[in-house]
């Protein structure tokens, strides 16, 4: 009788400690992850709207892209397969400084949008997608259903997305276009709280405050932030209806 109640006292122990460390976890991914979208929202509205850095990427009279504004735009790709697949090799300062140039790099090509679409759209579609990002997020957190099942679906569905996306690029079909757009909303917002449960879970696992967990932090900004703005950037396809 003693040594189950000592065994349960350890037990709960364990779990405080657990929690304790998943929360500090996941507040320094959101911590990183708001940084990320500070300097990309930043970056996009200075090379949107100041004539000197915009005329860098593209004719400001006819919107026509140049060399450097075609190599902005597919930049950010070639950002994250770096940290992702070179994440291990990577020291955390430079995990860090590549962080920032692909926020920086991801914010330059965001500035695009506003050549498409009216300031009102887009405010309101960062509102909803703040909303909507931030209720699954909680969700996510919170909830004690397992959602890896549910996960493995979201990134098969993403796939075909991808898929879905070049296929379109050739084909040039709006109403494909608008379908990839609501299915790519769905897939987002699924993402978001399948991630911040995946999140959690790391946190759960890790000791804070070594090197390896800061990195890892790291990554996991990466993971949320493209959820972000790959919403934002879904949404705005679906109501984007005010285009210049």
């Amino acid at each position: 009788m003693e040594t189950k109640t000592s065994n349960f006292v350890y037990d709960n122990v364990s779990q405080v400690e657990n929690a304790e460390a998943s929360r500090k976890f996941i507040a320094n991914v959101f911590m990183w992850m708001f940084v990320a979208l500070g300097v990309s929202a930043l970056c996009t509205y200075a090379f949107a709207f100041v004539p000197e850095l915009s005329g860098m990427l593209r004719n400001n009279i006819t919107g026509r892209n140049n060399l450097l504004g075609t190599v902005v735009m597919f930049a950010p790709l070639a950002f994250v397969l770096i940290i992702s697949f070179g994440f291990n090799k990577l020291s955390y300062f430079a995990a860090v400084l590549l962080f920032f140039a692909f926020s920086a790099v991801m914010g330059i090509s965001l500035s695009y949008i506003f050549l498409i679409y009216s300031i009102g759209t887009i405010s309101g579609v960062f509102v909803t997608s703040s909303i909507v990002f931030g209720v699954m997020a909680v969700g996510g957190y919170i909830t004690h259903q397992d959602l890896t099942k549910f996960g493995s679906i979201m990134i098969m569905l993403l796939v075909g997305i991808v898929v879905a996306s070049f296929l379109n690029f050739f084909i040039g079909s709006s109403g494909l276009d608008l379908i990839i757009s609501y299915v790519g909303v769905a897939v987002f917002v699924g993402l978001t709280a399948y991630d911040v449960q995946k999140l959690k879970r790391i946190g759960a696992g890790l000791e804070y405050g070594e090197a390896s967990t800061k990195k890892m932090a790291i990554l996991g900004a990466l993971t949320l932030y493209l959820d972000f703005v790959n919403l934002f950037l879904m949404l705005l396809r679906v109501f984007g209806g005010n285009r210049r």
